[in-house]
């Protein structure tokens, strides 16, 4: 018998993405979920943890700056050391940053003004369990909606995001061209998503969680959370050099 993956959903004040991803871990997929309140700092029992969408603290400071400091957040680092699975998207994405979990930040869009699309993604890489569902180049549509999503990071570390194979997704046109015209909101390299070396982490942008019930029009992004769910498996503690976070 296939053991459940345990998904814990952290709720920050702000949240507002965090059921709709539960709805996905537990309704479609019907694994155990759990929501973890940002101060609980217990997540000895999960397997994967996922920082939703929304505005954590009202996004005071910066996007993502103070949940950095919450206990969950602090429990998170350790999670992650583990080699257990952390998924951060739009926010979480954020969060995951500001946490230093991923490398770079994310800004205000190119045009200054909040995006609420769908756009076509360019899968990169599909030999991590975040894409193992996917084709290679394959091009996929997932909603996106933030102010503050064009990922900058330093040349030093873009190119090492590149040649390390970390850009998991991004943003193209309908036929997998890249460039700045089909990039809605000014991310570097058109970056939509990216992982930390080890592959166990994963920030994102656009929302996988609102492209996963075939009633909203679109199942790019159950593919996604699929694809996890076949790899999971229990790790060893300290299985990951804190140098490759």
């Amino acid at each position: 018998m296939t053991k459940p993956t345990r998904f814990g959903v952290i709720v920050f004040p702000g949240s507002n993405c965090d059921r709709d991803v539960a709805y996905v871990t537990q309704t479609l997929l019907n694994q155990p979920t759990r929501m973890v309140w940002h101060e609980d700092s217990d997540l000895s029992d999960l397997d994967v943890v996922v920082i939703p969408g929304g505005f954590s603290y009202g996004d005071y400071l910066r996007c993502g700056a103070i949940a950095r400091f919450s206990p969950a957040m602090q429990s998170t680092l350790d999670h992650a050391k583990q080699g257990k699975y952390v998924l951060g998207i739009c926010n979480g994405f954020q969060v995951l940053t500001e946490a230093g979990l991923l490398p770079g930040a994310l800004v205000r869009n190119r045009d200054l003004h909040f995006i609420c699309d769908r756009v076509p993604l360019k899968v990169e890489r599909t030999d991590l369990p975040w894409t193992q569902h996917y084709q290679p180049g394959e091009i996929i549509t997932i909603p996106i909606a933030h102010g503050e999503g064009s990922y900058y990071a330093d040349p030093d570390t873009l190119a090492e995001l590149e040649a390390n194979g970390q850009v998991l997704f991004r943003y193209c046109a309908a036929d997998g061209s890249v460039d700045p015209s089909t990039n809605p909101n000014g991310s570097l390299n058109g970056i939509a998503g990216i992982c930390n070396r080890q592959g166990n982490i994963l920030g994102m942008m656009p929302h996988p969680e609102r492209a996963s019930d075939p009633l909203l029009g679109g199942t790019d992004g159950i593919r996604l959370f699929q694809g996890l769910l076949e790899n999971i498996i229990p790790p060893t503690p300290q299985a990951i050099s804190p140098s490759l976070l």
